[in-house]
């Protein structure tokens, strides 16, 4: 008996975790998937499988399938902006330099992929529509704001920091229209037509949004 006793208290006790940390858990591992796979293979028995739960408790926290999938998009859309354009202070033109530089490496390959499925399944769900929606602003926000704080330091010269935040996302929305063919093919006048357009809508000179 005290054999079974001492085998018994030797089990590590599983922890219950709050509400909190599990939905966060079941977004957090979903946005994973949507970066790796895409948002269609999002869904409740794949989430549970990747976290060794019964679906039962995936649609506990998401009733909506849809829900999760547009709650997934938002979280790794916000995470990569945040990386790419972090809401900090600094320098604008060095801020604006390193976004541009980081939109032509293979990481940003990933959020591309992701803009480009969200936006094709949001035609048909209303949900990750709307999210959709909401990342857009959150993305010309950050970025019109960098250009206005150029601005205010007399770095950057532009009448209208929205207006040409816009034109450098449309550019690299564009660019970003091609990850999945071939990218690297671009003439460099095209792959630095983000940083050209910058450049030019900015009044700076050449290179001057060029990291070395």
């Amino acid at each position: 008996m005290s054999s079974r006793v001492a085998n018994s208290d030797s089990q590590p006790k599983r922890v219950r975790k709050s509400p909190e940390a599990r939905r966060a858990e079941i977004v957090a591992n979903s946005a994973a998937i949507a970066l790796a796979e895409g948002l269609e293979c999002i869904t409740m028995r794949r989430v549970a499988d990747e976290l060794a739960v019964r679906p039962g408790l995936i649609s506990h926290y998401f009733p909506v399938a849809e829900d999760l999938v547009a709650e997934a998009f938002g979280v790794a859309a916000t995470a990569e902006l945040d990386e790419l354009l972090p809401d900090t202070t600094g320098q604008p033109l060095v801020r604006l330099a390193r976004f541009l530089a980081l939109t032509k490496g293979a990481r940003y390959d990933d959020v591309s992929r992701l803009w480009l499925n969200a936006r094709h399944l949001s035609r048909f769900r209303p949900a990750l529509r709307e999210r959709v929606a909401r990342q857009e602003g959150c993305w010309r926000e950050r970025l019109t704001a960098v250009i206005r704080e150029g601005v205010e330091a007399g770095v950057f010269r532009t009448e209208d920091p929205l207006a040409t935040a816009v034109q450098i996302l449309v550019v690299l929305d564009g660019l970003g229209a091609h990850v999945n063919t071939r990218r690297d093919g671009h003439p460099s006048a095209v792959a630095d037509l983000a940083v050209t357009t910058a450049e030019r809508e900015l009044g700076l000179t050449p290179g001057a949004l060029t990291i070395p």
